[in-house]
């Protein structure tokens, strides 16, 4: 069987966008709010995931989160508003 596997952006309660990638995202949201997701999102609950993007696998996933971590603030806000 395969997993799909997911690129996430989510918003933390200061306004800041933490990426990353799951096999379950709505279970990542959940590990995030408890406290025990990055140590990053800790100090910034509660977080919200807001877009996800699909993948077959994980090594494209992690390219994919590669490549959104690397885009300004301004580009990731324009990929969210392109989605909507």
């Amino acid at each position: 069987m395969h997993r799909k596997h997911f690129v996430y952006l989510a918003r933390c309660s200061d306004g800041s966008l933490y990426t990353g990638t799951c096999i379950d995202p709505q279970a990542r949201e959940r590990l995030h709010n408890e406290g025990k997701g990055a140590k990053y999102t800790r100090s910034r609950l509660p977080v919200t995931i807001i877009h996800t993007e699909t993948f077959p696998s994980l090594s494209e996933a992690r390219k994919r989160e590669a490549t959104i971590k690397r885009l300004s603030r301004t580009l990731k806000e324009r990929l969210l508003k392109a989605e909507s």
